[in-house]
């Protein structure tokens, strides 16, 4: 009776008193981007050339995802599938109202006001996908407050690492295994190291499956499993590039799982196949290519790739998550360390990798296209032909000039230090040209990209 009065008290009182800083916040600072504002429309517009056609579909992809794939993933516990779903639903929620804001300051924000569009909304998810991967690993240890809390102080964190990462380190992470999954991975450690409770070690009478709830999570994984290669390219560049990382993750997504099979049959004593292990394991592939996601890898290396992060995954949840809670007092609900940070550690690796054995032979001229600070400077044979790259010592071309001046340029903080090469965004900065801020939708055409080289 306590618990219920508390939560009836403190819930309420949190999610209205947030609601009304965000009102207030929507109200001062939030206006509509150029796709979606009527002055900005003249008798030349071309409607189907509106940004909401390119990105919607994406949008509604990760959308099942968050809502349906991850709500789903969480109810494996049989006493625990309703809260699981419904604080799934809360939480994302919540996540993405608040990130729209926070991400808005750092990426849309323009004369005093952040521009809202369709691409926004799809970068919240992002965000929103931090908080609930994090949200596995305190699985049925948090109330509904606790979990809104964590993604107060979770978003804004996230936020301004991706900042910083972006501007200063210029990582190259299109699928967000960086990004997105370690940070979680690791957010969402520190917080059950924090709730860390030592009878849990021992087992708990309400921490068990049931038939129902097994099938209803692995529903989850096959939601997450169809919808993953939209979350990979949903924001990278048109074109070769989001093509390519369709492909990957579709290739890395099938091997881990097939892979997943077979380890579950041989790993169990009896040789059957476990459920757990068929919920998450398989999963493991889409993580592993997301760093190098939309290089030229080669789909032989996106098949090993999901072999790798399977194997990691597995054992992992063999052996890793019982020594974490027996000596390190990390009790990881859900093992997000496996699937998210073994798995994101190898991708990182395979990024360097993909980096450092990047050839002209291999991308062609666009290989200064996709890593702006290999670029040679303007004045060499390389700069000069076509396709090429200007290097950091280049000057911006008239496209470049033009796309500068456009009406309501965006403010892209992480980008008016110079050329980045790629990030999770999918915004390449093709320039070394500080203070120049350019429409993320003019960027993402890959027409008057290459035009300008």
């Amino acid at each position: 009776m306590k618990q219920s009065t508390s939560l009836k008290v403190r819930l309420p009182t949190l999610v209205v008193g947030v609601e009304v800083v965000m009102l207030f916040l929507y109200a001062v600072f939030v206006t509509y981007d150029d796709n979606a504002d009527a002055k900005m429309q003249t008798n030349a517009t071309k409607p189907m050339d509106n940004a909401l056609y390119q990105d919607y579909h994406f949008f509604a992809d990760v959308q099942v995802m968050i809502f349906v794939g991850f709500g789903c993933l969480l109810a494996f516990l049989r006493l625990y599938g309703f809260s699981g779903m419904v604080f799934n639903f809360l939480t994302a929620t919540f996540a993405i109202q608040w990130a729209i804001l926070v991400q808005g300051y750092f990426q849309f924000f323009s004369d005093g006001k952040i521009r809202l569009g369709v691409i926004n909304l799809l970068n919240a998810e992002f965000a929103c996908a931090v908080v609930l991967i994090s949200f596995g690993a305190v699985l049925g240890k948090t109330s509904p407050v606790q979990l809104l809390v964590m993604a107060l102080l979770e978003v804004p964190v996230f936020s301004v690492t991706e900042w910083a990462v972006l501007k200063y380190i210029k990582i190259n992470d299109a699928g967000g295994s960086i990004l997105i999954h370690l940070f979680a991975c690791y957010f969402g450690l520190a917080v059950t190291f924090v709730l860390f409770r030592p009878s849990l070690n021992d087992g708990h009478a309400k921490d068990i499956t049931s038939y129902q709830s097994d099938i209803l999570s692995l529903m989850g994984t096959l939601f997450l499993w169809v919808f993953w290669p939209s979350f990979n390219s949903a924001l990278t560049l048109k074109g070769d590039d989001q093509h390519r990382a369709v492909l990957h993750t579709f290739i890395g997504l099938s091997s881990s799982t097939l892979t997943a099979f077979a380890l579950s049959a041989m790993l169990n004593k009896r040789g059957k196949l476990t459920l757990a292990d068929i919920q998450n394991v398989t999963l493991a592939g889409g993580v592993t290519v997301g760093a190098s996601v939309d290089m030229m890898i080669s789909p032989a290396a996106a098949f090993a790739l999901g072999v790798m992060g399977c194997v990691a995954c597995m054992l992992g949840y063999k052996y890793l998550t019982p020594f974490l809670a027996r000596r390190f007092r990390i009790q990881d609900q859900c093992g997000i360390h496996n699937l998210h940070g073994l798995t994101g550690l190898i991708s990182c690796l395979a990024g360097i990798c993909a980096i450092l054995l990047a050839t002209e032979e291999t991308y062609g001229p666009s290989l200064y296209q996709t890593f702006a600070y290999r670029a040679p400077p303007r004045g060499t044979p390389t700069a000069g032909a076509p396709g090429a790259h200007p290097g950091p010592q280049a000057g911006p071309g008239p496209e470049r000039q033009a796309a500068g001046r456009l009406p309501g340029g965006g403010h892209f903080l992480h980008h008016l230090a110079g050329g980045a090469g790629r990030h999770r965004h999918g915004v390449r900065a093709e320039a070394a040209l500080p203070g120049l801020s350019v429409r993320r939708m003019v960027l993402r055409r890959r027409g008057l990209l290459r035009s300008a080289f």
